[in-house]
């Protein structure tokens, strides 16, 4: 193939035919898990709420503290949880 530009015309159709089939995989992987969250949620289990476990497992220690802690002194702030006691 030829080379334009400074492109190699092979190299870039192979590096294009990759991410191609990375695309199908992740398409693939991803009707997967839709179909592990559609089983989940016909045995009862709130798809919403386990998304959201998965998104804070991933979080490190510190930070899913840091989140629930700002959460915590937001709700409070807008009267959505009572207010802490002050000594």
């Amino acid at each position: 193939m030829a080379n334009v530009g400074g492109v190699t015309g092979d190299e870039l159709r192979q590096f294009i035919e990759r991410i191609e089939r990375l695309e199908e995989e992740k398409a693939g992987i991803a009707a997967d898990i839709k179909e592990v969250y559609s089983e989940a949620k016909s045995r009862g289990f709130d798809a919403k709420i386990m998304r959201q476990i998965i998104r804070i497992r991933k979080m490190e220690e510190n930070d899913r503290q840091e989140q629930e802690e700002l959460l915590d002194v937001y709700m409070r702030a807008i009267g959505m949880l009572p207010a802490l006691e002050e000594d």
